[in-house]
């Protein structure tokens, strides 16, 4: 009986830590509601709302006074195209993070401006924009190259598949 007991904590122990026996699929951690960012700076999770199509792009985070620290918005695109961002109407400074079809980041206008109506471009190519609050980015190391898993993804080749 005292072995049998060692066994299974043992092995209780091997399944929390992953040692020897399937873990769950990474699909497990996908969700819409979430996105994950990682580079040689780490790994960074952010809970979203996401804008799909053209009524909820165009509104994105206007007239919002504030945002958690771990959240933002995922613009999300029909297919990759040229994009350009502008502040007019958004009241918090925020970093937009620009992404390729394959969920990799590349560009990021930082600390744009409230109310600014300068266009903030992404260039082309981009399939989807993560708004996050201004100056993360940087704290974070978020940069141009990092990778994004998201569930919007899967219908391409992701770099980093959920």
């Amino acid at each position: 009986m005292p072995r049998l007991r060692s066994f299974l904590a043992a092995s209780a122990l091997a399944m929390f830590f992953g040692l020897g026996f399937s873990t769950p699929s990474l699909a497990a951690d996908c969700r819409s509601d979430r996105v994950d960012l990682r580079g040689s700076w780490g790994q960074v999770s952010f809970t979203v709302e996401i804008a799909d199509d053209e009524k909820e792009r165009a509104q994105g985070l206007m007239f919002r006074d504030s945002m958690a620290r771990g959240a933002g918005m995922l613009f999300v695109y029909p297919k990759p195209q040229r994009a350009a961002f502008w502040m007019k109407n958004t009241l918090i400074p925020l970093d937009i993070i620009f992404l390729d079809q394959t969920g990799r980041v590349i560009a990021i206008q930082a600390d744009a401006i409230p109310g600014d109506l300068t266009p903030l471009p992404g260039g082309d190519n981009v399939f989807a924009v993560l708004e996050i609050n201004g100056g993360l980015s940087a704290q974070y190391g978020i940069s141009i190259g990092s990778e994004m898993r998201h569930k919007v993804f899967s219908k391409t080749a992701p770099i980093w598949p959920c």
